[in-house]
């Protein structure tokens, strides 16, 4: 991938959690209040760092005792979702140097969008709190989660972005498969949730140390 002053990516696409957002304090406080309602294992911040990245039905099917078999399943899911809401902006916000890096891709003219396995609601609300992106794209009825590749397409048509001078950024094995799959190359943020070793396993080659040296690729 280059970085050479001949070549700059024009549009970027941005996985949320992990990527944009330091949220695991206030999802494993969701996941253990629902935990502590039925009387299962509290989670640690490791465990629910390694099952993040699939959606928030995912996280908890990972965290209940049986997943969606077991009987309780449904309003465990009902109860998180409340909790989650309650909780989401409590310890919940950008990482240091995002607020920077986007402000200097808008200054250099670049496309931006957000897209994650999140709720579409809650990935709009982020992107309106948090990052004023020209695209926000979540779960949605009809779209495969990630790493099929239908919302990053979605998000690239909105956009109308050109493929060749797209470029995908995400911290997990999810996103550089996503990337993948929408065929664009993937810069893998290594201040997320995953470690390189686990990124390097899913296929990530190219790995960025800190937001701010994303710019050197716009």
């Amino acid at each position: 991938m280059s970085t050479n002053a001949e070549f700059r990516y024009r549009t970027a696409i941005f996985d949320l959690d992990g990527t944009l957002l330091y949220t695991l304090p206030d999802l494993r406080t969701a996941v253990n209040a629902t935990m502590a309602q039925y009387g299962w294992s509290e989670q640690s911040v490791e465990e629910v760092r390694r099952k993040v990245g699939n959606g928030i039905r995912r996280l908890l099917i990972a965290c209940v005792p049986d997943g969606e078999q077991n009987p309780q399943f449904a309003a465990a899911f009902s109860t998180f979702q409340e909790e989650y809401g309650r909780h989401q902006f409590d310890t919940t916000g950008p990482y240091d140097g995002i607020p920077e890096v986007l402000a200097a891709c808008r200054a250099r003219g670049v496309k931006t969008a957000i897209v994650s396995n999140k709720i579409d609601f809650a990935v709009k609300d982020l992107n309106d709190r948090f990052f004023h992106m020209d695209v926000a794209v979540g779960d949605r009825e009809g779209w495969a989660l990630k790493p099929a590749p239908d919302s990053t397409l979605a998000a690239m048509e909105k956009l109308g972005a050109d493929p060749a001078t797209t470029v995908y950024i995400g911290d997990s094995e999810v996103d550089v498969l996503t990337a993948r799959n929408a065929g664009l190359p993937c810069l893998t943020a290594l201040w997320g949730f995953r470690d390189r070793p686990e990124l390097e396993a899913a296929g990530a080659t190219t790995f960025v140390e800190r937001p701010e040296d994303l710019l050197c690729y716009f």
